[in-house]
C-alpha cells in the first residue's frame, strides 16, 4: 500500500515510515499539517496517519477539509489526545480509526491493514492471478509453487499491476502509486523495475506464459493470455 504519515515530531515520523517500509509499504512524510493536506488531497493513498497537534492547520482541520473535498482515503489519527472528547471529535470529522501514543507498532500495523481492506480501497492478503500466487502480508509470491525473492519495490510494483489486472497502466500511474512523492527517480525508473520483475518471473519459467505486456506508447499490463 502507498500510506501518508503526517507528523511534526520528525523522529517520531522517520521512525515510522522506516517500520512501514519493513513490511512491503510505500510511505511518504508531511511534518505540517498544509503540506499534508495538500499531499493527500493531490495524490493517492490508501490510509493516511494523520498526527492531531501540528503547526499551520491541525489534524482536525486536515481531516474535515479533505472530507469536505470528497476524498475517501481511510485516516488513521495517531496521538497523545486520548479522551472522549479528542476521540469523538477526530470521529466526527471523518476519522475512520483512532490511536493513542504511546502505542505498540503491531498494533499500528494491524490498524493500517484494516483500514487497507475496506471496501472502499480493498486489500486481499492472499492474491492470485494465473500460476502466481502472492502473500501480501508475508510478502511472498510463488509461481508453480516457486518461491521468487523481490525486493520491497519489486513486490510493490508487482502487486499493484496484479491488482489492475487486463487495464493499462501507464509508467506516471506506476511512478504515482509505487514511488514516494519525493522520489528522486529517472525517466527509465519504471522500465528498469519492469525488466527486473520479466527476469524473476518468466526466466526461471520459459515453459510458462509471459505476464507482463508492453503496450507501446501506454504502458503496461499483465494479461492471463
Amino acid at each position: 500500500m502507498k500510506l501518508l504519515i503526517v507528523e511534526d515530531n520528525r523522529t517520531i515520523a522517520t521512525s515510522l515510515k522506516k517500520g512501514l517500509e519493513t513490511y512491503g509499504h510505500v510511505v511518504d512524510l508531511a511534518f505540517d499539517g498544509l503540506e499534508g493536506y495538500d499531499l493527500a488531497l493531490n495524490e493517492q493513498y490508501d490510509v493516511m496517519i494523520l498526527d492531531i497537534m501540528l503547526p499551520e492547520k491541525n489534524g482536525y482541520e486536515v481531516c474535515r477539509d479533505l472530507r469536505k473535498e470528497g476524498k475517501v482515503t481511510p485516516i488513521l489519527m495517531l496521538t497523545a489526545r486520548g479522551t472522549l472528547d479528542d476521540k469523538l471529535e477526530g470521529l466526527d470529522g471523518g476519522a475512520d480509526d483512532y490511536l493513542v501514543k504511546p502505542f505498540e507498532f503491531a498494533e499500528l500495523i494491524a490498524r493500517v491493514q484494516a483500514l487497507g481492506r475496506r471496501p472502499h480501497s480493498y486489500q486481499k492478503e492472499v492474491l492470485e492471478f494465473a500460476d502466481l500466487t502472492i502473500d501480501t502480508g508475508a510478502m511472498t509470491v510463488q509461481r508453480l509453487g516457486t518461491e521468487i525473492n523481490l525486493s520491497r519495490r519489486e513486490f510493490a510494483l508487482l502487486v499493484y499491476l496484479i491488482k489492475n489486472a487486463g487495464q493499462v497502466i501507464s509508467k506516471d500511474q506506476l511512478l504515482e502509486h509505487v514511488w514516494e512523492f519525493d522520489a528522486n527517480v529517472l525517466p527509465n525508473t519504471v522500465e528498469v523495475y519492469v525488466g527486473y520483475l520479466r527476469v524473476k518471473l518468466e526466466k526461471p519459467f520459459p515453459k510458462a506464459k509471459s505476464l507482463i505486456k508492453t503496450v507501446r506508447g501506454f504502458g503496461y499490463t499483465v494479461q492471463e493470455q
